[in-house]
């Protein structure tokens, strides 16, 4: 296992963590967590060195308003003899505080769910320009200081959801944070805080994690065959997943990078690529082949959209992610035999409250969305070029 530090943390964190939002579910509910398959994957994780566990209050629930069951989830595993070889990362869930009492509110709740008396790396969750200005208002520093002090959080961070690089500075230097969390990958370098940000807040001192290192799985599966010509013509056996882990550490400046993994598999492979990854580690070559990877995928992209589920439930049942995973999908492939694919997937595989006609334009979506993205106009965009009569 590849091991790094924060700056201002002693101890050593796996390079990998342990992404507790996309655990395996039964019956395709996100509220029923698949507790022996998920209990196999995180004990197997832990037994390998993972000590980085993320998880967040609205994580396998059925929104961002409602309390999910990862906390739960991670703290029943954990209080099997575990909680002592890792390091417990959950989130403040910003959005729902309405005065300087809900944060101590939320994080003595959170403690309780998962039966721990600490936390070690506790975030403002989701931070943007709207949410930031409402911490500041309420109290934010106040809270982490106090709660360092009575020791119920060891180390403060927060996660950014933002297009702007100056609002990602300014909260860099508004406290002083232990590390930040942010979207990165070889896909989106220069995406919310970038490469520009994450060099940044290396120089402030703080330690970075990343999340969406494979964007949702769009960077795992399904390639287009231009980008899996080019892995292959590396004349490396590594697969996509692969490429895009070891990309990230093969910069010294990424601390942790968080997978969400869903089956023992992925476990198993992302452990494997850890212990085989390092510190330029890839070659001049093998860089410039994820660049002509980069580019045909930039080309082909057609909404930034991660399938992170922070727009869900819509009011009207539609189902945001999967439509635009349909869109994408259309776009991705060059043949007409996938296009059509796609095309019947969203047509048959949707009902009707599920597609993007049903959706009555509140925008509610857009308020949670951390790409930023225009769901409204999007969606129109996924039934005009993907309806079908039969």
């Amino acid at each position: 296992m590849l091991y790094r530090t924060f700056p201002k943390v002693k101890d050593k964190l796996s390079a990998l963590g342990f992404g507790c939002m996309r655990l395996p579910v039964l019956d395709n509910d996100p509220t029923k967590i698949d507790e022996a398959k998920a209990g196999e994957m995180l004990v197997y994780a832990i037994n390998n060195g993972v000590n980085y566990i993320d998880t967040a209050f609205p994580y396998h629930g059925t929104g961002m308003l409602e309390p999910g069951m990862s906390e739960p989830f991670v703290g029943k595993v954990l209080k099997k003899g575990f909680r002592n070889k890792v390091k417990l990362a959950t989130k403040l869930p910003s959005w729902l505080v309405q005065t300087r009492t809900d944060m101590d509110r939320f994080l003595d709740l959170q403690l309780q769910r998962l039966q721990t008396d600490f936390i070690d790396f506790y975030l403002i969750h989701s931070l943007n320009k709207e949410l930031w200005q409402s911490m500041v208002d309420k109290g934010v520093a106040d809270f982490l200081d106090s709660a360092i002090a009575d020791g119920r959080i060891k180390h403060a961070g927060f996660s950014f959801h933002d297009n702007s690089k100056i609002l990602f500075k300014e909260i860099v230097d508004a406290y002083d944070w232990t590390f930040c969390q942010i979207q990165y990958n070889y896909l989106d370098e220069d995406y919310q805080a970038g490469r520009e940000g994450l060099e940044y807040a290396v120089s402030k001192g703080l330690g970075i994690v990343v999340m969406e290192p494979l964007r949702g799985g769009s960077l795992a599966t399904n390639l287009p065959l231009e980008a899996e010509t080019a892995f292959k013509n590396s004349n490396s056996e590594r697969t996509a997943v692969d490429w895009a882990l070891r990309w990230l550490w093969n910069q010294l400046d990424v601390s942790v990078v968080l997978s969400g993994m869903s089956d023992l598999n992925q476990v198993k492979e992302n452990i494997k690529t850890a212990a085989e990854s390092g510190t330029k580690s890839l070659s001049v070559s093998e860089l410039d082949t994820i660049d002509r990877v980069k580019t045909i995928l930039q080309n082909k992209v057609r909404v930034g959209c991660t399938a992170c589920g922070y727009c869900m439930p819509c009011p009207v049942g539609v189902d945001i992610p999967q439509n635009f995973r349909y869109l994408n999908d259309f776009y991705r492939f060059d043949d007409a035999q996938n296009k059509r694919h796609s095309m019947i997937m969203y047509n048959r595989l949707l009902d009707e409250k599920q597609k993007a006609p049903a959706c009555v334009e509140c925008g509610k979506c857009e308020d949670h969305c951390p790409q930023g993205i225009s769901i409204r106009e999007k969606l129109k965009e996924v039934d005009s070029t993907l309806a079908m009569s039969f």
